[in-house]
């Protein structure tokens, strides 16, 4: 393999990657990309394209990266959270502060429902957790 590419390429999907073989040893020294399976990361299955077999090193290469991506998507996942608590922050700032009555009137039942159903989710998970981590009673 010439330069910095790497041995193999992942499109990203919605629930994963295409994955690709790249070469560039071939005689135009032009990068070449062969499909070679595609990545789910939510249910983790391999599938190889069309009839081709993957290899011991493919299919651990492949194995690698959904375990990274999954890691990626998860750290994502709480980075988001983590910025919509600031954005809830900024509305509360915004309705204290600036919104006029007709601003209110458009966003308070939406906001609300949604907050009702939020804080509904939240404390059921947080019950179902205490309830999980205390010892049995003897």
């Amino acid at each position: 393999m010439s330069g910095d590419l790497p041995e193999y390429y992942f499109r990203i999907r919605e629930n994963g990657a295409a994955v690709f073989r790249v070469d560039t040893e071939n005689r135009q020294r032009r990068i070449e990309m062969e499909e070679i399976a595609i990545a789910n990361v939510r249910n983790g299955n391999i599938k190889p394209h069309g009839d081709r077999k993957l290899t011991p090193e493919e299919t651990a290469v492949i194995t690698n990266w959904i375990a990274q991506r999954s890691a990626v998507l998860a750290a994502r996942d709480v980075d988001d959270i983590h910025r919509a608590v600031d954005h809830l922050n900024l509305v509360t700032q915004w309705a204290q502060s600036k919104a006029d009555d007709a601003q209110l009137d458009a966003v308070t039942d939406t906001l609300l429902l949604a907050m009702h159903d939020l804080r509904t989710v939240l404390v059921r998970k947080k019950a179902e957790r205490l309830m999980n981590s205390d010892p049995a009673p003897d």
